[in-house]
Formats: structure tokens, sequence, C-alpha cells
């Protein structure tokens, strides 16, 4: 295995996307995939909301089979302090999206009865900071604030950001 330094260690990604799949999870979101890849390239979380489940006592019943299932097509940036790209912002520049957006189409396309749901692409930037040897765990803390620590690395849920970008063509 290569001698990374620190803030470029491939688990530290992993650990970060982690981190955001069980934050996600805690919040009504079922992981359909992870690292989905296709020749455009890789998602990294991609997770289904039913909010009929959350409306399931309010509204007449015409109301709720308008109801469609929310698919987020998510990039999960994760960042030490003194970075290069604001935190990982500036990692999702147009041509990123374009990637993103053209991997979720060979997504939808893979399947096809997701192809009607409301579409989203959400980015989440996790916060990286060395901290001093402990067990090794990773573990969402609460339901509003994620945090976990791996190896000798705590991350937080820095920002969670719903429909980061829309799409060229206004498609979602």
């Amino acid at each position: 295995m290569a001698n990374y330094p620190p803030y470029n260690y491939p688990d530290i990604g992993n650990a970060g996307e982690d981190l955001v799949a069980q934050w996600l999870q805690s919040q009504g979101w079922v992981i359909l995939h992870r690292r989905w890849r296709c020749r455009w390239g890789e998602i990294d979380i991609i997770a289904q909301h039913d909010e009929e489940e959350e409306q399931k006592d309010t509204g007449t019943q015409a109301q709720r089979e308008d109801i469609s299932p929310k698919l987020a097509f998510v990039e999960v940036k994760t960042r030490s302090s003194g970075n290069w790209d604001s935190g990982g912002r500036c990692a999702i520049a147009p041509s990123k999206q374009l990637k993103l957006w053209r991997t979720a189409q060979m997504f939808l396309a893979k399947y096809p009865d997701k192809a009607d749901y409301f579409c989203q692409f959400d980015v989440a930037i996790v916060y990286c900071q060395h901290i001093p040897k402990q067990s090794p765990t990773v573990k969402v803390m609460d339901k509003t604030l994620a945090n976990a620590s791996i190896e000798e690395y705590k991350l937080i849920l820095q920002e969670y950001i719903c429909a980061a970008f829309e799409v060229a063509n206004g498609y979602w």
C-alpha cells in the first residue's frame, strides 16, 4: 500500500461517505447504491426517500397518490482544514456536474422503474480533523449533526446541501 499523506489517505474519503450514508439513513433515506459506476463516472451515494410514509396520516387519498419517491444523487467531499477548494465546494465545477448528470442518466436507464422519481443532486461536505489515536469507530452521534472517528481522524458532516445544483436544460 502506498504511503499517502494523511489528507490523501483513501480510507478517509470512504469513511466520509460512510458517515453521510449513515446520516441519510437516520433521516429516513434508503441507500440504494454506494460508489455506483458507469463509463461516465461514479456517484458516491444514491438514496431514495419515500415521502408518502411521512404523509400517511395527512391529506386525502387523491393528494397522497400524487406523492412520488425522491432520489438523491449525492456527491461527498471530505476535506481537512487548509484545503485548496473551499471545503469541497469548488470541486463541484460545471464539468463535474455534467459528469454526475450523465452518470445519473445511465443509472436511470439501467433502472427504468425509477425514471419517474423526483431527482436531485446533493452535496455533502465532510470536515476531517487529525486527532490523537483512538479506537476506530464510525457512528452517527445524533440526527442533526453527524460525526465519527476513524483511526486518527475525526469526521464531521459540516454541511449537507440539498439540490446543490440544477442540471442543464432544466431536466430536473
